[in-house]
Protein backbone atom coordinates (compact mmCIF):
# COMPACT_ATOMS: atom_id res chain seq x y z
CA UNK A 1 0.00 0.00 0.00
CA UNK A 2 0.92 3.36 -0.85
CA UNK A 3 1.15 6.25 1.74
CA UNK A 4 -0.33 8.65 -0.52
CA UNK A 5 -3.69 7.94 0.27
CA UNK A 6 -4.76 6.58 -2.98
CA UNK A 7 -6.08 3.39 -1.28
CA UNK A 8 -9.07 2.86 0.45
CA UNK A 9 -7.56 0.26 2.58
CA UNK A 10 -4.56 2.09 3.47
CA UNK A 11 -6.87 5.20 4.19
CA UNK A 12 -9.13 3.81 6.70
CA UNK A 13 -6.20 1.69 8.19
CA UNK A 14 -4.42 5.06 8.88
CA UNK A 15 -7.52 6.34 9.79
CA UNK A 16 -8.25 3.97 12.40
CA UNK A 17 -4.85 3.96 13.86
CA UNK A 18 -4.83 7.93 14.45
CA UNK A 19 -8.36 7.17 16.18
CA UNK A 20 -7.34 4.92 18.10
CA UNK A 21 -4.01 6.59 19.86
CA UNK A 22 -6.04 9.86 20.39
CA UNK A 23 -8.83 7.65 22.52
CA UNK A 24 -6.28 6.12 24.45
CA UNK A 25 -4.07 9.06 25.06
CA UNK A 26 -7.61 10.53 26.31
CA UNK A 27 -8.15 7.82 28.54
CA UNK A 28 -4.54 8.04 29.82
CA UNK A 29 -5.03 11.77 30.16
CA UNK A 30 -8.41 11.26 32.22
CA UNK A 31 -6.90 8.78 34.38
CA UNK A 32 -4.52 11.16 35.39
CA UNK A 33 -6.97 14.10 36.51
CA UNK A 34 -9.44 11.54 38.17
CA UNK A 35 -7.03 9.30 39.93
CA UNK A 36 -3.91 10.87 40.24
CA UNK A 37 -2.69 13.80 42.96
CA UNK A 38 -4.94 16.27 43.65
CA UNK A 39 -3.25 19.34 41.78
CA UNK A 40 0.29 19.81 42.40
CA UNK A 41 3.36 20.44 40.03
CA UNK A 42 4.00 17.00 39.40
CA UNK A 43 0.79 16.48 37.95
CA UNK A 44 0.55 19.75 35.52
CA UNK A 45 4.37 18.51 34.03
CA UNK A 46 3.05 14.88 33.70
CA UNK A 47 -0.10 17.10 31.65
CA UNK A 48 1.97 18.90 29.82
CA UNK A 49 4.09 15.82 28.63
CA UNK A 50 0.86 14.02 27.75
CA UNK A 51 -0.14 16.70 25.36
CA UNK A 52 3.44 17.62 24.09
CA UNK A 53 3.54 13.47 23.30
CA UNK A 54 0.17 13.96 21.42
CA UNK A 55 1.21 17.25 19.30
CA UNK A 56 4.17 15.29 18.41
CA UNK A 57 2.51 11.91 17.33
CA UNK A 58 0.16 13.90 15.06
CA UNK A 59 3.11 16.16 13.88
CA UNK A 60 5.38 13.32 12.73
CA UNK A 61 2.23 12.28 10.84
CA UNK A 62 2.24 14.93 8.60
CA UNK A 63 5.72 16.14 8.21
CA UNK A 64 7.55 12.80 8.76
CA UNK A 65 5.52 10.55 6.62
CA UNK A 66 6.46 7.09 6.68
CA UNK A 67 8.07 4.74 4.27
CA UNK A 68 6.38 3.42 1.19
CA UNK A 69 5.81 0.03 0.76
CA UNK A 70 9.39 -1.56 -0.51
CA UNK A 71 11.47 1.32 0.69
CA UNK A 72 13.88 2.46 3.50
CA UNK A 73 12.46 4.73 6.14
CA UNK A 74 13.70 8.03 6.03
CA UNK A 75 16.15 10.02 8.64
CA UNK A 76 13.42 11.87 9.40
CA UNK A 77 11.14 9.88 10.10
CA UNK A 78 12.87 7.49 12.47
CA UNK A 79 14.46 10.68 14.47
CA UNK A 80 10.53 11.23 14.88
CA UNK A 81 9.59 7.75 15.77
CA UNK A 82 12.67 7.54 18.12
CA UNK A 83 11.00 11.05 19.83
CA UNK A 84 8.27 9.68 20.42
CA UNK A 85 9.44 6.44 21.54
CA UNK A 86 11.52 8.24 24.19
CA UNK A 87 8.72 10.72 25.24
CA UNK A 88 6.34 7.72 26.01
CA UNK A 89 8.65 5.99 27.99
CA UNK A 90 9.56 9.17 30.77
CA UNK A 91 5.51 8.91 30.37
CA UNK A 92 5.77 5.70 31.26
CA UNK A 93 8.22 6.00 34.40
CA UNK A 94 5.86 8.98 35.63
CA UNK A 95 2.28 7.84 34.81
CA UNK A 96 1.14 3.96 34.26
CA UNK A 97 -1.69 4.91 31.94
CA UNK A 98 0.56 5.40 29.04
CA UNK A 99 1.09 1.75 28.67
CA UNK A 100 -2.22 2.14 27.29
CA UNK A 101 -0.84 3.97 23.82
CA UNK A 102 1.15 0.79 23.65
CA UNK A 103 -0.55 -0.44 20.78
CA UNK A 104 -1.15 2.46 18.81
CA UNK A 105 2.64 2.95 18.78
CA UNK A 106 2.98 -1.24 18.19
CA UNK A 107 0.69 -0.80 14.90
CA UNK A 108 2.56 2.36 13.53
CA UNK A 109 5.71 0.82 13.39
CA UNK A 110 4.72 -2.51 12.44
CA UNK A 111 2.99 -0.41 10.09
CA UNK A 112 5.61 1.01 8.10
CA UNK A 113 8.70 -0.04 9.22
CA UNK A 114 10.72 -3.06 7.40
CA UNK A 115 9.89 -6.13 9.50
CA UNK A 116 13.80 -6.33 10.49
CA UNK A 117 12.83 -3.20 12.31
CA UNK A 118 9.35 -3.51 13.30
CA UNK A 119 9.78 -7.09 14.96
CA UNK A 120 12.52 -6.20 17.41
CA UNK A 121 10.75 -2.74 18.44
CA UNK A 122 7.32 -4.55 18.47
CA UNK A 123 9.40 -6.93 21.70
CA UNK A 124 10.73 -4.18 23.09
CA UNK A 125 7.70 -2.38 23.58
CA UNK A 126 5.85 -5.47 24.96
CA UNK A 127 8.93 -6.05 27.58
CA UNK A 128 8.49 -2.24 28.64
CA UNK A 129 4.89 -2.73 28.82
CA UNK A 130 5.70 -5.72 30.97
CA UNK A 131 8.19 -4.20 33.41
CA UNK A 132 5.93 -1.46 33.66
CA UNK A 133 2.82 -3.22 35.00
CA UNK A 134 5.18 -5.72 36.60
CA UNK A 135 6.75 -2.23 38.63
CA UNK A 136 3.18 -0.39 39.86
CA UNK A 137 0.97 -3.86 40.59
CA UNK A 138 0.49 -4.41 44.33
CA UNK A 139 -0.67 -7.69 46.26
CA UNK A 140 0.35 -10.70 45.04
CA UNK A 141 1.61 -11.52 41.71
CA UNK A 142 -1.07 -11.41 38.53
CA UNK A 143 0.43 -13.77 35.59
CA UNK A 144 -1.70 -11.66 33.38
CA UNK A 145 0.49 -8.81 34.13
CA UNK A 146 3.05 -10.33 32.12
CA UNK A 147 1.34 -13.14 29.80
CA UNK A 148 -1.39 -10.49 28.35
CA UNK A 149 1.21 -7.66 27.12
CA UNK A 150 2.63 -11.32 25.49
CA UNK A 151 -0.28 -12.29 23.94
CA UNK A 152 -1.45 -9.41 22.63
CA UNK A 153 1.83 -8.10 21.06
CA UNK A 154 2.57 -11.67 19.46
CA UNK A 155 -0.47 -11.62 17.99
CA UNK A 156 -0.39 -7.88 16.62
CA UNK A 157 2.93 -8.44 15.20
CA UNK A 158 2.11 -11.86 13.69
CA UNK A 159 -0.84 -10.50 12.40
CA UNK A 160 1.00 -7.38 10.50
CA UNK A 161 4.04 -8.98 9.65
CA UNK A 162 1.87 -11.18 7.39
CA UNK A 163 -0.50 -8.84 6.07
CA UNK A 164 3.00 -7.21 5.30
CA UNK A 165 4.27 -10.53 3.41
CA UNK A 166 0.71 -11.12 1.51
CA UNK A 167 1.19 -7.50 0.15
CA UNK A 168 4.47 -8.42 -1.04
CA UNK A 169 3.36 -11.18 -2.65
CA UNK A 170 0.37 -9.53 -4.09
CA UNK A 171 2.69 -6.74 -5.25
CA UNK A 172 4.87 -9.01 -7.36
CA UNK A 173 1.65 -11.00 -8.78
CA UNK A 174 0.42 -7.36 -9.89
CA UNK A 175 4.11 -6.82 -11.78
CA UNK A 176 3.86 -10.17 -13.04
CA UNK A 177 0.21 -9.53 -14.63
CA UNK A 178 1.29 -5.93 -15.88
CA UNK A 179 4.50 -7.48 -17.29
CA UNK A 180 2.35 -10.05 -18.87
CA UNK A 181 0.05 -7.59 -19.95
CA UNK A 182 2.65 -5.68 -21.90
CA UNK A 183 3.89 -8.54 -23.56
CA UNK A 184 0.65 -9.72 -24.69
CA UNK A 185 0.08 -5.95 -25.68
CA UNK A 186 3.55 -6.44 -27.67
CA UNK A 187 3.18 -9.72 -29.47
CA UNK A 188 -0.66 -8.75 -30.94
CA UNK A 189 1.01 -5.56 -32.07
CA UNK A 190 3.53 -7.83 -33.92
CA UNK A 191 0.93 -9.68 -34.77
CA UNK A 192 -1.07 -6.69 -36.78
CA UNK A 193 1.85 -5.58 -38.44
CA UNK A 194 2.77 -8.84 -39.55
CA UNK A 195 -0.65 -9.42 -40.63
CA UNK A 196 -0.44 -5.91 -42.48
CA UNK A 197 2.42 -6.53 -43.95
CA UNK A 198 1.01 -9.85 -45.39
CA UNK A 199 -2.13 -8.31 -46.68
CA UNK A 200 -0.38 -5.46 -48.49
CA UNK A 201 2.58 -7.93 -49.97
CA UNK A 202 -0.77 -9.78 -51.22
CA UNK A 203 -2.61 -7.02 -52.84
CA UNK A 204 0.76 -5.49 -54.44
CA UNK A 205 1.33 -9.10 -55.81
CA UNK A 206 -1.92 -8.78 -57.17
CA UNK A 207 -2.49 -5.69 -58.41
CA UNK A 208 1.38 -5.24 -59.52
CA UNK A 209 2.50 -8.56 -60.39
CA UNK A 210 -0.03 -9.96 -62.21
CA UNK A 211 -0.45 -6.69 -64.37
CA UNK A 212 3.31 -6.70 -65.16
CA UNK A 213 3.46 -10.18 -66.16
CA UNK A 214 0.63 -9.02 -68.66
CA UNK A 215 2.34 -6.05 -69.88
CA UNK A 216 5.27 -7.84 -70.40
CA UNK A 217 3.90 -11.14 -72.38
CA UNK A 218 2.06 -8.24 -74.52
CA UNK A 219 5.59 -6.05 -75.10
CA UNK A 220 7.45 -10.07 -76.11
CA UNK A 221 4.55 -10.27 -78.11
CA UNK A 222 4.79 -6.81 -79.73
CA UNK A 223 8.17 -7.36 -80.31
CA UNK A 224 8.00 -10.54 -82.29
CA UNK A 225 5.81 -9.20 -84.59
CA UNK A 226 7.02 -5.49 -84.80
CA UNK A 227 8.83 -6.20 -88.56
CA UNK A 228 6.49 -8.72 -89.73
CA UNK A 229 3.22 -7.79 -88.97
CA UNK A 230 3.33 -3.85 -87.34
CA UNK A 231 -0.50 -3.72 -86.94
CA UNK A 232 -0.34 -6.94 -84.47
CA UNK A 233 2.45 -5.72 -82.87
CA UNK A 234 0.99 -1.99 -82.45
CA UNK A 235 -2.26 -3.76 -80.69
CA UNK A 236 0.13 -5.56 -78.41
CA UNK A 237 1.48 -2.56 -77.34
CA UNK A 238 -2.35 -0.47 -77.19
CA UNK A 239 -2.97 -3.46 -74.74
CA UNK A 240 -0.17 -2.96 -72.74
CA UNK A 241 -0.92 0.67 -72.34
CA UNK A 242 -4.56 -0.53 -71.40
CA UNK A 243 -3.33 -2.93 -68.62
CA UNK A 244 -0.57 -0.40 -67.46
CA UNK A 245 -3.24 2.06 -67.10
CA UNK A 246 -5.96 -0.10 -65.44
CA UNK A 247 -3.16 -1.13 -62.69
CA UNK A 248 -2.15 2.57 -62.43
CA UNK A 249 -6.11 2.96 -60.96
CA UNK A 250 -6.07 -0.69 -59.00
CA UNK A 251 -2.92 0.85 -57.11
CA UNK A 252 -4.74 4.31 -56.44
CA UNK A 253 -8.12 2.84 -55.36
CA UNK A 254 -6.06 0.51 -53.14
CA UNK A 255 -4.31 3.31 -51.53
CA UNK A 256 -7.89 5.14 -50.81
CA UNK A 257 -8.46 1.00 -49.53
CA UNK A 258 -11.55 1.21 -52.33
CA UNK A 259 -12.85 -1.89 -53.61
CA UNK A 260 -11.22 -3.57 -56.40
CA UNK A 261 -11.79 -1.56 -60.01
CA UNK A 262 -13.40 -4.55 -61.39
CA UNK A 263 -16.05 -4.75 -58.66
CA UNK A 264 -16.48 -0.48 -58.53
CA UNK A 265 -17.86 -0.71 -62.11
CA UNK A 266 -19.99 -3.72 -61.76
CA UNK A 267 -21.01 -7.03 -60.31
CA UNK A 268 -19.07 -9.94 -59.18
CA UNK A 269 -20.88 -11.88 -62.05
CA UNK A 270 -19.38 -9.42 -64.21
CA UNK A 271 -16.20 -8.88 -62.96
CA UNK A 272 -15.20 -12.98 -63.26
CA UNK A 273 -17.05 -12.89 -66.91
CA UNK A 274 -14.52 -9.76 -67.40
CA UNK A 275 -11.62 -12.10 -67.00
CA UNK A 276 -12.63 -14.24 -69.27
CA UNK A 277 -12.93 -12.10 -72.31
CA UNK A 278 -9.77 -12.54 -74.79
CA UNK A 279 -6.96 -9.00 -73.93
CA UNK A 280 -4.86 -9.90 -76.45
CA UNK A 281 -2.20 -11.57 -74.52
CA UNK A 282 -0.83 -14.73 -75.22
CA UNK A 283 -2.55 -17.46 -72.31
CA UNK A 284 -5.05 -20.10 -72.42
CA UNK A 285 -8.80 -19.39 -73.22
CA UNK A 286 -10.82 -18.74 -70.37
CA UNK A 287 -14.45 -19.97 -69.77
CA UNK A 288 -16.79 -18.58 -67.30
CA UNK A 289 -19.67 -20.61 -65.84
CA UNK A 290 -22.28 -19.63 -63.34
CA UNK A 291 -24.49 -22.00 -61.59
CA UNK A 292 -26.97 -20.37 -59.81
CA UNK A 293 -30.98 -19.79 -59.39
CA UNK A 294 -31.93 -16.89 -61.64
CA UNK A 295 -31.03 -13.52 -59.82
CA UNK A 296 -27.68 -15.71 -57.75
CA UNK A 297 -25.98 -14.23 -56.31
CA UNK A 298 -27.53 -11.21 -54.91
CA UNK A 299 -25.42 -8.42 -53.38
CA UNK A 300 -21.98 -9.84 -51.72
CA UNK A 301 -20.14 -8.14 -48.72
CA UNK A 302 -17.48 -6.42 -50.52
CA UNK A 303 -14.63 -8.35 -48.46
CA UNK A 304 -16.57 -11.10 -49.66
CA UNK A 305 -16.64 -10.07 -53.66
CA UNK A 306 -12.72 -8.58 -53.36
CA UNK A 307 -11.47 -11.96 -51.96
CA UNK A 308 -13.29 -14.06 -54.83
CA UNK A 309 -12.43 -11.93 -57.20
CA UNK A 310 -8.67 -11.48 -55.83
CA UNK A 311 -7.96 -15.40 -55.85
CA UNK A 312 -9.41 -15.90 -59.29
CA UNK A 313 -7.02 -13.57 -60.28
CA UNK A 314 -4.29 -15.08 -58.89
CA UNK A 315 -4.90 -18.68 -60.14
CA UNK A 316 -5.70 -17.74 -64.14
CA UNK A 317 -2.00 -15.93 -63.01
CA UNK A 318 -0.69 -19.01 -62.39
CA UNK A 319 -1.98 -20.84 -65.04
CA UNK A 320 -1.11 -18.30 -67.69
CA UNK A 321 2.64 -18.26 -66.58
CA UNK A 322 3.44 -21.55 -64.53
CA UNK A 323 0.58 -24.46 -65.86
CA UNK A 324 1.01 -24.25 -69.62
CA UNK A 325 -2.82 -24.17 -69.89
CA UNK A 326 -4.67 -24.37 -72.80
CA UNK A 327 -8.15 -23.77 -71.77
CA UNK A 328 -9.02 -22.26 -68.18
CA UNK A 329 -12.87 -23.00 -66.67
CA UNK A 330 -13.81 -20.26 -63.98
CA UNK A 331 -17.42 -21.61 -62.19
CA UNK A 332 -18.81 -19.11 -59.70
CA UNK A 333 -21.60 -21.49 -57.60
CA UNK A 334 -23.96 -20.38 -55.56
CA UNK A 335 -26.89 -22.53 -54.54
CA UNK A 336 -30.05 -21.65 -52.97
CA UNK A 337 -29.97 -23.53 -49.94
CA UNK A 338 -26.41 -22.32 -49.20
CA UNK A 339 -24.77 -19.81 -47.16
CA UNK A 340 -21.54 -19.81 -49.17
CA UNK A 341 -20.32 -18.82 -52.59
CA UNK A 342 -17.64 -21.16 -54.39
CA UNK A 343 -15.29 -20.04 -57.02
CA UNK A 344 -13.43 -23.03 -58.92
CA UNK A 345 -11.01 -22.26 -61.43
CA UNK A 346 -10.01 -25.68 -63.40
CA UNK A 347 -7.14 -25.73 -65.77
CA UNK A 348 -5.69 -28.48 -68.16
CA UNK A 349 -2.02 -27.90 -67.64
CA UNK A 350 0.41 -30.06 -66.34
CA UNK A 351 -0.13 -29.58 -63.34
CA UNK A 352 2.41 -30.66 -60.03
CA UNK A 353 2.89 -32.69 -57.18
CA UNK A 354 0.53 -31.23 -54.42
CA UNK A 355 3.75 -33.37 -52.02
CA UNK A 356 6.33 -31.06 -52.40
CA UNK A 357 4.37 -28.06 -52.18
CA UNK A 358 5.96 -25.73 -49.81
CA UNK A 359 5.36 -25.57 -46.11
CA UNK A 360 1.95 -23.69 -45.81
CA UNK A 361 2.43 -19.39 -45.26
CA UNK A 362 5.72 -19.88 -47.05
CA UNK A 363 6.72 -18.66 -50.89
CA UNK A 364 7.44 -20.96 -53.46
CA UNK A 365 10.78 -19.68 -54.89
CA UNK A 366 9.80 -17.18 -58.14
CA UNK A 367 6.43 -17.66 -57.53
CA UNK A 368 6.44 -15.66 -55.24
CA UNK A 369 3.27 -15.06 -53.17
CA UNK A 370 0.81 -17.57 -55.08
CA UNK A 371 -0.98 -20.48 -53.24
CA UNK A 372 -0.07 -18.79 -50.07
CA UNK A 373 -1.44 -15.40 -50.48
CA UNK A 374 -4.75 -16.92 -51.62
CA UNK A 375 -4.99 -19.06 -48.62
CA UNK A 376 -4.45 -16.29 -46.42
CA UNK A 377 -7.27 -14.01 -48.52
CA UNK A 378 -9.33 -17.08 -47.90
CA UNK A 379 -8.82 -17.60 -44.10
CA UNK A 380 -9.25 -14.03 -43.54
CA UNK A 381 -12.90 -14.04 -45.00
CA UNK A 382 -13.73 -17.00 -42.87
CA UNK A 383 -13.63 -19.41 -45.69
CA UNK A 384 -10.81 -21.79 -47.17
CA UNK A 385 -9.33 -23.06 -50.44
CA UNK A 386 -8.33 -26.24 -51.85
CA UNK A 387 -6.25 -27.31 -54.53
CA UNK A 388 -6.25 -30.16 -56.38
CA UNK A 389 -3.58 -31.32 -59.07
CA UNK A 390 -1.55 -34.47 -60.17
CA UNK A 391 1.61 -34.46 -62.89
CA UNK A 392 -0.16 -34.14 -66.35
CA UNK A 393 -3.52 -34.16 -65.10
CA UNK A 394 -4.00 -30.09 -64.87
CA UNK A 395 -5.01 -28.31 -61.52
CA UNK A 396 -8.23 -27.38 -59.80
CA UNK A 397 -7.85 -24.45 -57.18
CA UNK A 398 -11.30 -23.97 -55.13
CA UNK A 399 -12.39 -21.27 -52.92
CA UNK A 400 -15.82 -21.11 -50.42
CA UNK A 401 -16.30 -18.29 -48.49
CA UNK A 402 -19.21 -17.12 -46.37
CA UNK A 403 -22.12 -15.33 -48.18
CA UNK A 404 -22.00 -12.75 -45.45
CA UNK A 405 -19.11 -11.15 -44.18
CA UNK A 406 -16.58 -12.60 -41.86
CA UNK A 407 -16.57 -10.71 -38.50
CA UNK A 408 -12.93 -10.87 -38.26
CA UNK A 409 -9.84 -12.65 -39.84
CA UNK A 410 -8.76 -16.17 -38.35
CA UNK A 411 -5.39 -16.74 -36.99
CA UNK A 412 -3.56 -19.81 -37.92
Amino acid sequence: MEQDGTDPDERWLTAALHAAFLLLLGGAVTRLLTHGPAGGFRTAWVLALFLAFGALYLFGRLRAPGPRHGERPSVRHLVWLGAVLGLWLVLLALEPSATWCTMPLLFTGLHRLPVRLAVPLAAALVALVVVSEVRVSTGEFNPNLVIAPVALGTVATAVLVHSRRQTTRQRLLIDDLVRARGELAATERHAGILAERQRLSAEIHDILAQSLSSQQMLLRAAQRHWRTAPDTAHAHVEAAAAASERALAEVRRFVRDLSPLDLAEGSLVQALRGLAEPDGAAGPAVEFRLDAVPGSPGPLPGPVEATLLRVTQQALANAREHAEADRVVVTLTCLEDEDRVTVDIADDGRGFDLRRQPPRGRSSGHRGQGLPAMRMRARQAGGELTVESAPEEGTVVTISVPSAENPGPETS
